[in-house]
């Protein structure tokens, strides 16, 4: 039987072992210790492609810009760069220095971030053809006491948004007033402050919500629509920028996004234009191309329920705490007694926690799993995005490694 997750690349072998990009991880968690980040270097490439491809369907001239803050390991970001025509999306003056470390251009970089300071824009401004991003009024005036007469871009606010399965947690843009971009209201003013300070407009960026997939592409093209009516009172754009927020399935209801009528989205809406379009996935680069494996250190039963205690916590995988986003915890090895055979009666619920000493550091609750021991292997897929790059030291837990698997 196979399993919703499996793929070409990951799934269980002949002997019911995990193999992720050619590698058995049961081993490479034995050799390397955990916690463990792998990340596929050939599933990062599909999945960049994959969208390439999409976006030359629309017929407009288009270009990729990778989500950097969703993974920043150096091996990563340099496969990228060396393999690929990606730029990079950042948000902050380190994460430019960083990408510049790894191989990419000034020119590759678009830069969109809230709440920027002076001591960001003395940075940034700098680089004349960094794709600098203005998040508002403030920022616009900003640039233009520094740099007037330069070209810059604006990020605007629809006041609608979406994301994974209506998850309200998950979008930046909405009914309820949000800190990103500038909001219909204040357009004129941004548009006089341009003016005032010689700034060509020449791109527009927005970005509503995170990992929608097909459910959610009939709110994604109204969200083009309603911008699309702000784009078009500036004349001078040259390029739309439609954000990331691609998403990948997280449990098995859930169906692959379709690319080909994610394009058709765009044509219907664009496709009698001839504007340049950015997209910045980070998500569905590189999230279902990375595996965390974790140790199981406790397995017991408390008040009727069963608890499996990992090394790890949300401290290295924040999404199923912060955004209560699924997460799926798979047997680097399956025991003999199941085989490959997920009959509900080979499976019981179980309840993954992490070693963070917080009340939060929950996982996942009741998943129905095959037998657990202590001392068993676990990999936690779909952990290439938001994951290493979010992570901290809280109660000095820390530590982990990353590989890149070039297979």
């Amino acid at each position: 039987m196979k399993l919703w997750w499996e793929r070409k690349g990951l799934a269980y072998n002949e002997n019911n072992q995990v193999i992720f990009a050619d590698q058995n991880v049961q081993k490479l968690g034995e050799q390397l210790g955990t916690p463990l980040f792998l990340y596929s270097a050939d599933r990062i490439l599909e999945n960049i492609e994959r969208v390439q491809r999409a976006l030359e369907n629309t017929g407009l001239p288009n270009r990729v810009y990778y989500a950097l803050k969703a993974n920043r390991f150096e091996p990563l970001l340099t496969w990228i760069k060396s393999s690929t025509t990606c730029g990079v999306d950042v948000c902050s003056p380190a994460e430019v220095r960083h990408a510049m470390s790894c191989g990419f251009y000034s020119s590759d970089i678009s830069y969109t971030a809230t709440s920027v300071s002076n001591a960001d824009l003395d940075f940034l401004t700098n680089f004349p053809d960094l794709k600098l991003n203005a998040d508002g009024c403030s920022m616009i005036r900003r640039i233009g006491e520094r740099t007037p007469g330069r070209s810059i871009g604006i990020r605007i606010n629809p006041a609608i948004g979406t994301g994974y399965a209506s998850n309200e947690l998950l979008r930046y843009s909405g009914e309820k007033p949000t800190k990103f971009g500038i909001y219909i209201s204040e357009l004129e003013q941004a548009l006089q402050l341009a003016q005032q300070y010689d700034l060509r407009i020449d791109r527009v960026h927005f970005h509503t919500g995170c990992g929608y997939l097909n459910d959610q592409l009939p709110a994604w093209e109204k969200i083009l629509r309603e911008c699309l009516k702000m784009i078009e009172r500036i004349p001078t754009v040259e390029a739309i920028n439609l954000g990331g927020g691609l998403g990948v399935p997280l449990t098995a209801e859930d169906n692959h996004l379709d690319l080909s009528e994610w394009a058709s989205v765009i044509r219907r809406v664009f496709g009698d234009t001839s504007y340049e379009i950015n997209v910045e996935p980070g998500t569905y680069i590189v999230k279902d191309a990375g595996v965390l494996v974790l140790e199981a250190n406790s397995v017991e039963t408390k008040a009727e329920k069963c608890f499996v205690g990992v090394n790890g916590g949300f401290n290295l995988t924040m999404e199923p705490v912060h955004y209560k986003l699924p997460c799926e915890p798979v047997p680097c090895i399956l025991p003999d007694s199941i085989k490959k055979s997920f009959a509900p009666a080979n499976l019981s619920p179980v309840t993954v926690a992490g070693n963070i000493n917080e009340a939060l550091d929950v996982l996942i609750e009741d998943f129905m799993a095959p037998p657990i021991e202590e001392g068993d292997l676990l990999a936690f897929i779909n952990a290439g995005a938001y994951t290493s790059s979010m992570s901290s030291n809280h109660c000095m837990r820390g530590e982990f490694s990353e590989y890149l698997l070039l297979g």
